[in-house]
């Protein structure tokens, strides 16, 4: 009898030992299951993005409707959403403060200042936060204090830069006409993105002993009424950045040049297709598509905003306007001939009013 309840209890031991194997076999699997959900959790979640512009104009239009693009493309590959929120404050200080206020209301995941006034805006208002910021299209973000440098922004923010070297636009203006004896500097002088070039344009300028005009205006009727000027100062060219005041009056002025035989050498494709003669320096779609994979970077890889360096691109495109270049007497051919060793790349384009309606 002895032997038998020693029997039974050693087989209960032995039964209670294994069910104690088999739970300590099981519960790794329980622990992929949870990682495996996570995943997929992560999968289908939904990123908001507000988006602020300072302008309605063609050059800032194209970066937004390329981030807008190329996030959906991102999102599709990620198995991600990404819900923007834009507005635009049409250079309004007031109204550009309200619309950053309402995206932190709102609690989005990351701003988008489109220019500088946006960006330093959109600095000032999420210092001592966590909340990242990236800009696009801010000309001279070391120069105007975003960031202590292009390679560690630091802080909360990146971004990307529409830098233009002014100097190879200067290079233009003298192989189109070596006689060039006058140039007009038209710009607004509030902008921080004309600052840096035009102090270029005159050292450029004063080296070579070639005398300027500057003509300045801070809406769309002063640059019309600057432009004007300009044909009565006798200026045999006219140099304007990627100055927002003088891109959304392009259109209202570029005829005013044309009539006159004064080519209009502009800081963005944009003007070009706006009517200007010129327009050389970054490819504002790729800009907005470069904008577009940092956001993708901070979202969804966790990369700090202030440790992703700066994107900077080659200003080697001159976009000509072949009716303003017909209207002012040149050869588009002869011209993109003298253009060739100071670019990457001569393009032609006509005037519209967006890139949209152009395609169209």
């Amino acid at each position: 009898m002895k032997k038998l309840v020693s029997l039974i209890l050693a087989l209960v031991l032995t039964l209670s030992l294994a069910a104690c194997g088999g739970a300590d076999m099981i519960e790794p699997a329980k622990a992929n299951n949870t990682v495996s959900t996570a995943n997929a959790s992560e999968e289908g979640k939904t990123y908001t993005v507000g988006i602020c512009n300072f302008v309605d104009d063609a050059s800032l239009n194209q970066i937004i409707a390329n981030i807008r693009e190329r996030l959906d493309a991102i999102g599709a590959e990620r198995g991600v959403s990404f819900a923007i929120n834009e507005d635009n404050c049409n250079t309004d200080a007031n109204v550009m403060n309200q619309i950053i206020a309402n995206f932190q209301a709102d609690k989005v995941d990351l701003m988008v200042g489109v220019a500088t006034p946006v960006a330093m805006a959109m600095q000032a208002a999420t210092e001592g936060t966590d909340l990242p910021v990236v800009f696009a299209a801010v000309s001279d973000p070391l120069g105007c204090g975003l960031v202590a440098s292009l390679e560690a922004p630091g802080a909360n923010l990146t971004g990307t830069s529409d830098y233009l070297d002014t100097n190879a636009i200067m290079n233009l203006v003298f192989a189109a006409n070596p006689d060039a004896d006058k140039i007009g500097l038209l710009y607004n002088v509030g902008e921080d993105s004309s600052t840096a070039p035009i102090a270029a344009a005159k050292a450029y300028l004063d080296a070579k002993g070639v005398a300027y005009v500057e003509r300045t205006g801070t809406t769309v009727d002063e640059i019309v009424l600057a432009a004007q000027a300009l044909v009565g100062d006798g200026v045999d060219a006219v140099f304007t950045p990627t100055d927002n005041t003088v891109m959304t009056a392009e259109l209202s002025i570029y005829e005013i040049f044309a009539n006159a035989g004064i080519p209009h050498y502009t800081g963005a494709d944009s003007f070009a297709l706006n009517g200007a003669f010129l327009g050389y320096g970054v490819d504002y779609a790729n800009l907005g598509v470069e904008t577009a994979n940092m956001i993708a970077e901070i979202l969804l890889d966790g990369k700090d905003a202030g440790s992703v360096p700066v994107k900077t691109f080659d200003n080697g495109t001159a976009t000509v306007n072949t009716e303003t270049c017909a209207a002012i007497g040149l050869d588009y051919d002869d011209i993109a001939a003298k253009f060739a060793p100071f670019c990457t790349r001569v393009q032609p384009i006509t005037t519209a009013e967006s890139f949209d309606q152009l395609a169209g």
